[in-house]
Parts: structure tokens; sequence; C-alpha cells
């Protein structure tokens, strides 16, 4: 029989229903969301589960409501359906910026452990976005680990040349070179997965998440398209988030593949991603330098002696002023809500004297 910890659960989370008195409601987690409908597991069964009232008209934004891997706070009123009273604390999230909507976030997933960073050795190989999937899970303090898939298409001196060329630019970040075809690297894989542990899929579309996750279940519950003979590509077919309870214990979540992958205010997440960076800037001659052509830049020095790639320092800057773009539209979003509240309640002070 499955117990709360194998999905995860923690003395903490344990500990917040015990002082808030919600040990009347049964516990379970959200392993899959479409459009607001949930499937949430508890110890009995799956159920379809959804948001009560109060829940849904007191979010004040998307990250308000229910996301995969969040613990709640249910109550069964038909055989096989919940209703959702409450989201328990989140141990973390991993967001990205909402696609079209500036100054807003989308959970991908919630209370993770680590991430997998699939990414594939054909043409779409890009460690530029390797460093912003870091930069994400860094911000969000989730363990990451680099999955490198479809090595059967390359040999072994491209192998070498792509493993030589992730390690020169990220350091300490464990990095697993896997076949989907022949499952070369998957035992290796495997024993990285720990039981009760939450993984969380990163990765673009066509990279092999799919047919990764249905390897390392045994059985085919995610769809996968057949691969183009001109682009060697596969397209990823998952259209919503859902976790899943691998054969060994671990908890796996896959996720939509991501062209666009925006950050949000991630100043954390890039000191630990571009460490070397930081460590440097305390010897620019200026204390507020940007690193972009200040005369003393001892990061702009590292770059031109060969000790900072130029594209890792490229992708660096962009990352900076995607941040700090998405902070500005923060602090604009958050005066037009401001003026939005002070115009209804000048307009019910003025209904309530008519």
């Amino acid at each position: 029989m499955i117990t709360l910890n194998d999905l995860g659960y923690n003395d903490k989370i344990e500990n917040f229903r015990i002082s808030n008195n919600l040990m009347n409601f049964d516990v379970g987690r959200i392993i899959s969301e479409h459009k607001e409908r949930y499937i949430v597991k508890t110890i009995v069964n799956e159920f379809e589960a959804e948001i009560i009232g109060n829940l849904r008209f007191s979010a004040k934004n998307r990250s308000d409501f229910p996301a995969v891997g969040d613990w709640v706070s249910v109550k069964q009123y038909d055989t096989n359906k919940l209703i959702i009273y409450n989201i328990l604390p989140r141990q973390n999230v991993i967001e990205r910026q909402a696609v079209g909507k500036f100054g807003e976030r989308q959970i991908i997933a919630s209370n993770i452990d680590y991430a997998l960073i699939v990414q594939a050795v054909d043409r779409g190989f890009n460690i530029n976005r390797i460093e912003r999937y870091l930069t994400i899970c860094n911000t969000s303090e989730v363990l990451p680990i680099i999955v490198i898939t479809k090595i059967d298409l390359i040999d072994n001196i491209e192998l070498l040349a792509i493993s030589d060329a992730i390690s020169k630019r990220i350091k300490q970040v464990p990095i697993i070179f896997i076949s989907n075809e022949n499952k070369k690297g998957f035992e290796e894989l495997i024993n990285l997965i720990e039981k009760g542990k939450t993984y969380c899929l990163l990765g673009s579309s066509g990279v092999g998440k799919s047919t990764l996750l249905n390897n390392l279940i045994g059985e085919n519950v995610m769809q996968t398209n057949e691969i183009s003979e001109s682009t060697n590509r596969g397209k990823h077919v998952t259209s919503y988030r859902q976790l899943f309870v691998l054969e060994n214990g671990g908890l796996l979540i896959d996720n939509p593949g991501m062209r666009e992958v925006g950050i949000t205010d991630v100043e954390k997440g890039l000191e630990i991603t571009f460490s070397m960076i930081l460590e440097l800037s305390v010897n620019c001659k200026y204390k507020d330098c940007k690193h972009i052509n200040e005369i003393g830049c001892a990061v702009i020095k590292a770059v031109e002696q060969g000790k900072i790639e130029q594209s890792s320092y490229e992708n660096y800057l962009k990352l900076e002023k995607e941040k700090t773009h998405f902070d500005m539209n923060m602090i604009e979003k958050r005066q037009k809500d401001k003026e939005f509240g002070k115009m209804v309640k000048q307009y019910k002070k003025d209904m309530f004297k008519k």
C-alpha cells in the first residue's frame, strides 16, 4: 500500500497541518493539471478534483491556483471526486515568465528536489539553454542534473567534444549521457533517482523527454511522434504536466516542451550559475559595474584573456537584461494593479453615497 511518504510527504507539511488545524481534511498531491482540471493522488486512490469557490475568488494571480507537485487539503464529495480547500506551503517552485504576459509568472511545478535538464546532441544542442535552465533551478534551490540524449546519433569523438564543451562552462553539476534507443547510460541515471524524491523534466520540444519517461517507467505512458528524417528530431506531444511514480519509488514530473523559457527575478540563480563572473566582479574598478564596456572591468578582462568563454559571458549579459526587464515590468504591473484597486474603491465609495 502506498504511503504519503512515498509521494514525498514530510514532517514540515505534517507540522503545518497540525498547527493550522487541518487534520480534519484528507491530504493529497496534485499529479495532473490541465486548464484548472486536477487529478489528486491520495493513499486511497487517484481522484478528479476541483477547487473550492473561496480559493478561486481569492486568487490574485495564476500562482495562487494549484500546480502539479502541490500538496493540498481535500474532502471527498462523490465516489471519485474531491474538493480542494487549501494549497499547503510549497517547498519551492520552478517557474518561468508567463508567455506573452510581461511581469507575470507561470509555475512549471512545485515541491521539486531535482530537475533533469534534458538536451539532445543533434542540431538543437545549446549550452546557452542549459545555463538558462540552470539559472531557473538555482533560483528555486532545486538540484540540477544534466541529461544529454540521443548519443546513438554521434560517434565517441563527437560525444567527447560535447562533454568537454559543457564541462568548460558548467562546473559541479552531474552530467549523464544516454540513448533512448539502446538504453546506454540508463543504469547510471536510475541509480541517481531516490525513492520519495521528486524530479522534474525540463527541456525543449523534441529532445526525447517523453521517450525517456516511457523508458524509466517501462511502458508507453506518454505518446511520442516519429522522428523526422530531415531534422532527426522527434516532436514532443505532451500537452499538460503530470507526475508519475517510478518503479524504484522516485517521482517524476513530465512537462510540455517549452519553446520560450523566459526568466523571472533570478538574481540569486544568476550568481550561482555564473559564479566565476560574481567572484571576479569584486575586482572591478566600479562597485556598480555592469560588465559591458566599463574601464577597469575585471570580468571583461577575463573574457579577453580566455578565462571566461565569450559565449557564456554573452549569455550572462542576455539573462541579466531579461531579469532587469522582468523586474521593471513587475514594478509597472504592481503600480497598475494599485491604481486599479484605488479606482474600484473610489467607485464603490461613490455608489454608496448615491
